[in-house]
């Protein structure tokens, strides 16, 4: 995908998250079963998530360079990236200390729906401004992936709200 794609899919994706979180009622938002996250913390977990990438993408260029280093490799494509994602919560990967959400409560649904989609707005126009050669060149660490380059940083954040809208949807099944 070249930027734009990245950067419409991005957008399209968390926009679906908002509203499906939005549509769910008190109970719904609220549940959770057998330790595992409710609707609300796991839109708190996708604020965590994407904050730091927004902020990376605001940071100037050579910063994130001298930080992180730059990519040695090119970047792995959008369903490698997702597999390599998969197979790492398969082998028992899971979310570190300050990406755990804590306890939400209905009444805040609003203002962190509002917060996330500030955030991916924010993240989403920075990200227009990187060329495709920057977004294979800089390089960001992950808690459970490792070096990503900025392109799979954000193949990433498209595809982990996917992943936490379905957990939702297969929860609420249960």
């Amino acid at each position: 995908m070249n930027n734009q794609q990245i950067i419409t899919q991005l957008k399209e994706h968390h926009q679906e998250f908002i509203n499906y979180v939005g549509s769910l009622n008190e109970q719904e938002y609220e549940f959770a079963s057998q330790n595992k996250w409710s609707a609300g913390q796991q839109l708190d977990h996708i604020i965590k998530s994407v904050s730091p990438v927004t902020l990376a993408f605001r940071l100037p260029q050579f910063l994130l360079g001298w930080n992180f280093g730059k990519a040695n490799r090119s970047s792995k494509s959008y369903d490698e990236l997702v597999a390599k994602y998969k197979s790492k919560l398969a082998a028992g990967g899971i979310a570190p200390g300050r990406f755990v959400p804590k306890h939400q409560v209905f009444s805040d649904r609003e203002v962190l729906t509002k917060k996330l989609d500030k955030t991916v707005t924010i993240l989403c126009k920075k990200a227009a401004k990187c060329t495709d050669n920057e977004l294979d060149t800089y390089i960001l660490p992950h808690p459970l992936l490792g070096k990503l380059t900025l392109r799979e940083m954000l193949y990433f954040t498209t595809y982990h709200v996917q992943h936490h809208q379905e957990l939702i949807q297969k929860y609420l099944k249960v």
